[in-house]
C-alpha cells in the first residue's frame, strides 16, 4: 500500500530541487551582491548540469535493471 506521508528522502529531494532552481535562475534576496552572470556561477551551473545528467543516467540504469 502506498503511503502518502513523505519520507525524509523525499523531503531531501524537494529541498535539492528548490535549491537547484534558485541556483540556476539566480534568485537572491534584496540587498545582496549580484552573482548571476559571473564566471563562478556559470561554472556552478555547468557542474550542476553534469551532476543532474549523471544522476538521471544512474536512475535510468537502475530502473531498467541493467
Amino acid at each position: 500500500m502506498l503511503s502518502f506521508v513523505m519520507s525524509w528522502f523525499a523531503w531531501l529531494g524537494l529541498a535539492v530541487l528548490i535549491t537547484a532552481v534558485a541556483a540556476i535562475t539566480g534568485l537572491k534576496p534584496k540587498g545582496t551582491r549580484h552573482v548571476a552572470h559571473t564566471r563562478l556561477m556559470g561554472g556552478a551551473r555547468l557542474a550542476l548540469l553534469a551532476i543532474v545528467i549523471i544522476l538521471a543516467y544512474l536512475a535510468y540504469r537502475a530502473r531498467s535493471g541493467g
